[in-house]
Parts: C-alpha cells; structure tokens; sequence
C-alpha cells in the first residue's frame, strides 16, 4: 500500500488514546489510516517530525470568524490553519437574523472547520461600542431555536454576553434564561461570556445545566477566582456539577493572578480557547498555541494541554466520534508542533508579565489529509 502522507518519528500526543512517545502515522483518503511506532509502507509525502510534536488537529472553542461584519471577526484561515488549528467554534458573532449570510460567506467557504453558536441577540456582535443587548428586543427566543435547528449541522449552541457594556445590570438574568430557553429548543449548549465584578461567577451557575460552559473564566475579576482571592467551594462543585469551565483569553479576560489562584487550588481549565479577535491578534492573545503555552507555563503538563484543545473541546462539541483524536478510522487533522526553548515573555489581559523558558510553536496544520498552505486558500 501507499499512503497518501506519512508523518515520520514524531512524538505524538493524544490524550484520547493515552499516546505519548514517537510514533509514525499515515493518512490516506482523509482519515487516519495507522498509528505505529514504524510504518514501512511507501507514501506520497513524508514528513519528517523528529524532535517534533505531533498531536490531533487543534480546536479552538472560542473564536470571532465573521470578518467583514462582526467588529471582532478575523478572517479565519489565516488565524486558524494558519496557525495550528484546523476546527473551531465561532462563538456569538451572529445571531438568528445573521446567521445564514455568516454561513453562505465564511463557514461554506473557508478551509478551516467552523462551527458556530448562534448570539442570542438576533443581530450578532455588530458594533463594539452599542452592546447588542442594550436594547432585549434583539434577545428573541423562538428566532435563535428555529435557527439553530435548521442549521443544527454547524450551530451548536446559542452564547450570551453579560458584560456590562452589552446588557444592562437588570436585564442579565433575563438574558441568560433566554439564551437557556433557545439552546434547548434545539438540544444545543449555552456559553456565557461572564465580565463584571457586579455579577458574582456563583450567581450565574446555578441557572446553567450541566455541559453547558463558562467562558472568560480565567478573567480578573467576575471569574472562578472571588472577590476574595480564593476559588469557592460553589465554583468547585458547579463544576463536579458539570459545568464547563472554558479560558476564553482574549483581549481582556485572562488574568495571570487568576490562574495562579487556581492551580495552586487544582482547578484547571476543562478547556484552553483563545478568543482571538481583532483586538487580541496582535496581542496579548496571538493565537490559541500561545494561550496553550502560558497554562504549561503555569504548571499544567503537555498532555494536559493538548488534552484541552483537542478531546475535551471535541467532547463539548459533540465532534469526538470523528475529531479531536489519532484513532485509525477518525478524520485526518493533524496539528505539528515545536516545543522552543529560550527566553520568552507573556503578557496577560491585565498587561502584567511574567517570563517564561518554553513555548510552543506551529509548524503546520493538516486538515482531512492536506497540509495547509497559506496559497492554497
């Protein structure tokens, strides 16, 4: 047999199979074809990954990929194969009066793997300066279920800001019931973006069922870390609970302080995203392998990591039969990455800084087979 592309002697990690050590793996027709610790057989391409890291295609489970449109959209090939991801999940850009024309422009056209949760204001993230619940007649139920249903193939959930420049104090419970009430019109998840200290994280919890996900919860304030510099016992059973517990850096909600906090109590991210926007691309986030980076940084170890931004995600997703893993037989999307040494900085969305020997970087992204190229796009 020949493979269509042969990955050779990297060290794979796949937390879903529990590998970690070098391994071979080829692909053909798209899907992985075998993972041993020597294949022999002929291939199209090989890829040489010694002394490389070789792990499932990335998945990002907090983006902004309505460029063009949404205030916060970027263009998504570039940030997301581009840059070692090859599946992620636009969250809230659109809405229910939206969504279709995000669909036919961006998901149906680009190479990257989109899904998306639909705003629960019909009009999506529009303007970053009038909130798109300032005004809840946008926040319309029946509009986001009948949406998501018919679309049920790539919208995944309805999300919800409850900042304070998007919805007024008053209205953030109504908001969040109705986000509850449409996402289970269509057996989707909820993903609420928390950002005010006036809102305590335990506050909002106890509305959510379980899988559905907090996002921004590494933030400074309004996060899993209370007002007295501690993670709650509240915050630690929502979680055994089942509430999912997301990173969501981006360009204002990731605190180094915060994480701290919360290693030092054992309390991980169940999964690292980097909301990378328009107004985080070019810092403090850059992408989702350098948010992976800071939580090794802090602590958490390469497996757990990956585990992060591949099973987990692709569990929350409901895409683990065919994503987020090596296993022979799933889709081949292949994420390689290298674990640099050197003097580095990161930097929070507090701007605060802390200095760091590792890094990860990408070094290419293989979607279905076929290895990204910036001109194949």
């Amino acid at each position: 047999m020949t493979y269509d592309l042969l990955i050779k002697g990297g060290t794979v990690v796949d937390p879903d199979q529990e590998l970690n050590g070098v391994y071979d793996i080829a692909i053909e027709n798209g899907k992985i074809a075998d993972v041993q610790a020597e294949i022999s057989q002929d291939s199209h391409d090989v890829i040489d990954a010694n002394g490389l890291i070789v792990t499932p295609g990335l998945i990002d489970m907090h983006v902004h990929a309505y460029w063009g449109v949404c205030c916060y959209g970027l263009e998504p090939d570039a940030i997301n194969l581009g840059r070692g991801v090859t599946t992620a999940l636009d969250c809230g850009s659109s809405g229910a009066e939206t969504f279709e024309h995000f669909r036919r422009t961006v998901i149906d056209r680009v190479q990257t793997r989109l899904y998306a949760l639909l705003n629960i204001s019909a009009m999506g993230i529009i303007s970053a300066n009038i909130g798109e619940l300032l005004d809840m007649r946008w926040a319309l139920v029946d509009e986001a279920a009948t949406m998501g249903t018919k679309n049920r193939d790539r919208v995944l959930g309805i999300k919800v800001r409850l900042s304070s420049h998007v919805i007024h104090q008053d209205d953030k419970l109504d908001a969040l019931k109705r986000a509850i009430a449409a996402a289970e019109g269509f057996g989707g998840f909820v993903m609420v973006h928390v950002g005010d200290i006036e809102t305590p994280l335990e506050t909002l919890t106890r509305y959510l069922r379980p899988g559905d996900v907090v996002t921004h919860a590494f933030r400074h304030w309004g996060g899993v870390r209370s007002a007295e510099g501690e993670i709650t016992d509240v915050i630690q059973s929502e979680r055994e609970r089942g509430i999912v517990f997301d990173v969501g850096h981006g360009g204002g909600s990731c605190s180094f302080e915060t994480i701290e906090t919360a290693m030092a109590a054992g309390f991980k991210p169940d999964t690292i995203s980097s909301d990378v926007s328009t107004i985080s691309v070019t810092g403090p986030v850059y992408d989702l392998v350098t948010t992976m980076s800071k939580f090794l940084h802090f602590g958490m170890s390469l497996n757990e990591v990956v585990r992060c931004a591949t099973t987990t995600p692709a569990k929350q997703m409901g895409i683990k039969d065919d994503l987020g893993s090596l296993r022979i037989g799933t889709t081949g999307d292949i994420t390689i990455l290298r674990l640099d040494e050197g003097d580095f900085t990161y930097i929070d969305a507090e701007r605060q800084r802390t200095s760091a020997n590792r890094k990860l970087n990408t070094v290419a992204a293989i979607r279905e087979g076929k290895i990204y190229h910036d001109w194949n796009r």
